[in-house]
């Protein structure tokens, strides 16, 4: 059911703004229900054997991003409405997610799938015009074969036009192993889209940590609420209290009627 639920809504998302052409009905061979077949089959993926270069000449893989959750991002430099667009629509969700769930809790990393263009030195210009210049979001550039292999294991789908390329908006959430674990669809999607998948692999996930900490965590988890009212989230301790009270009487009023009943069963005897 819970599969069914997330196929659904990434279908909603994705026929709404998924592709870079709305009325686009054949995608380089692909329909609508095609491509999101194929992006969501790449949920559960394990992403492996990827080098990418950093803006500063850093050369760094896949490995390099475990241990924490993982947005990531395709985008090619020479697009001038949709990619900045995007990354610019990305970047508000981030700031709201890092707000609610921690500066570092996890990464992003926005790689350029043009190879041929997406440079160290472009991906830093477009860093710096869409003014991201986080410590915990890195503008990647890959060479061709490793791109091959990024866009295979993430279920990502572009072809070349004379415009440049159309392309599935897509932003892959993926944990702390390297698991895709969600995808994201669209130029714009509501802040819960990111925070709530998100939330579930800051807090949510088993991890090595101490009592006091995953109870710390599972706090946390249940105790983040979002607010439509304000488009934000923030820690409702309430919710906890109610659930800790609610558990309490429940208890309480347990043990009165277990109590009763034995008392009934020493009056029968």
């Amino acid at each position: 059911m819970l599969t069914y639920r997330r196929v659904l809504v990434g279908l909603l998302l994705f026929w709404g703004a998924g592709f870079c052409v709305a009325q686009q009905t054949d995608f380089g061979g692909y329909s609508r229900e095609q491509a999101l077949a194929h992006s969501q089959a790449a949920i559960g993926r394990t992403l492996e054997g990827i080098v990418f270069t950093r803006s500063d000449g850093k050369t760094v893989t896949i490995k390099d991003y475990r241990g924490s959750p993982l947005v990531i991002s395709l985008i090619y430099t020479s697009c001038h409405h949709i990619c900045p667009s995007t990354t610019a629509h990305l970047d508000k969700m981030v700031e709201k997610a890092r707000s609610a769930l921690g500066d570092s809790s996890f990464r992003v990393i926005s790689v350029g799938f043009d190879t041929e263009n997406d440079n160290p030195v472009r991906m830093a210009q477009f860093s710096k015009r869409l003014d991201i210049e986080g410590t915990h979001w890195d503008f990647l550039s890959i060479s061709t074969d490793q791109q091959e292999q990024l866009v295979e294991q993430l279920g990502f789908i572009y072809y070349a036009s004379p415009k440049g390329f159309e392309h599935l908006i897509q932003a892959s959430l993926v944990d702390e192993t390297g698991k895709v674990y969600r995808q994201v669809y669209g130029m714009t999607f509501p802040t819960t889209a990111l925070v709530e998948p998100m939330k579930e692999l800051v807090f949510g996930q088993p991890r090595p940590e101490s009592a006091l900490q995953h109870l710390g965590n599972r706090i946390r988890l249940f105790c983040t609420v979002y607010d439509p009212a304000t488009d934000s989230y923030s820690i409702d301790i309430s919710v906890f209290i109610g659930t800790f009270v609610g558990l309490v009487v429940s208890i309480l009023f347990g043990r009165i009627l277990i109590k009763e009943w034995r008392r009934s069963l020493k009056a029968e005897r």
